[in-house]
């Protein structure tokens, strides 16, 4: 894939976070913002990026069945990577960054870096949106379940109630239904949905920003079990889910390609979102956030030059 595209399009979403790092430095917000922004991008923004991934294209039960499945694959990957990792872990699960590391180890921000991504690097290929869409949905689903049960060190969030009642279940049901009845919405509401679907992008690089202007920078950069989690994250994660998606037949080119890239994004901002929602591990969800993003515009362009 073109280095210089990546680049320069990762480039330009940390951008993003220079207003945040400024508002929080000049006082003009403080860290209950931080909060908030993460509510509204997992009630908001997620729902509504689902709806719209899909209204924009032409109805298919084969392209719906190949989303769904790629949806399961992608589940099946990162489980088995928290798994893995708990597992690895088990022994210092009692520190809150043993934990939030086993979850950064296999989420990543596919919705609002690998969006801008998959569109700079595979314009010819509108149905990746929806596919990152898929990936996503399949995180957060994960994330209210195993994830926040690993978080808080609580089994209750594993439940079936957890699985469909959450933002990213419905914001995807809701998406099919209206995709199957071939529902058409008007161009004013489309881009409604649009907008507010693609705001995860600067909220999540403001959240990223507001989050370095508070932290101390050294320790970011002096805890090797970090740095070990971003590379595995970044660069191993990519070539395992690659390596999954190229031994099932019914998927294209594009597709795979498109699992790649999903699969090279940085750390989640979801990490940080639960953290701060379900009040544990939220310094060293930043820190990781913040590594994962920051080394992204090196490891991203590097890692998709396999492709």
């Amino acid at each position: 894939m073109n280095f210089f595209t990546t680049l320069s399009t990762v480039a330009v979403m940390l951008l993003y976070a220079v207003p945040g790092f400024i508002l929080m430095k000049t006082k003009a917000v403080n860290e209950e913002a931080i909060r908030a922004i993460s509510k509204i991008m997992l009630f908001v923004c997620q729902p509504c990026f689902s709806v719209y991934a899909f209204i924009q294209l032409d109805f298919s039960w084969s392209f719906l069945i190949q989303v769904l499945i790629f949806m399961a694959v992608v589940i099946v990957v990162q489980l088995a990577i928290i798994l893995i990792f708990a597992l690895i872990h088990k022994k210092r699960f009692d520190e809150a960054k043993n934990r939030i590391c086993v979850i950064a180890s296999a989420f990543g921000n596919c919705v609002f870096f690998g969006a801008p991504v998959l569109e700079a690097l595979l314009p010819h290929f509108p149905e990746a949106i929806a596919f990152a869409n898929a990936y996503a949905v399949a995180m957060n689903l994960l994330g209210w379940t195993v994830g926040s049960a690993i978080i808080t060190k609580d089994k209750k969030y594993i439940n079936f109630k957890k699985v469909i009642f959450n933002p990213g279940t419905i914001g995807l049901l809701c998406a099919i239904v209206l995709y199957v009845l071939k529902i058409d919405f008007t161009a004013n509401i489309q881009g409604s949905l649009s907008l507010l679907g693609r705001m995860t992008t600067p909220l999540s690089m403001m959240v990223l920003g507001m989050r370095l202007a508070t932290v101390r920078i050294k320790p970011i950069f002096a805890t090797p079990l970090f740095y070990a989690t971003v590379l595995f994250k970044q660069m191993v994660l990519p070539l395992i889910g690659g390596f999954v998606f190229s031994l099932l037949p019914f998927f294209t080119g594009d597709v795979r390609t498109t699992a790649f890239i999903l699969f090279a994004c940085p750390v989640a901002s979801i990490v940080l979102n639960f953290a701060e929602l379900l009040g544990d591990g939220q310094e060293a969800a930043a820190d990781l956030f913040l590594l994962g993003t920051l080394s992204s515009i090196v490891t991203m362009p590097t890692i998709l030059l396999l492709l």
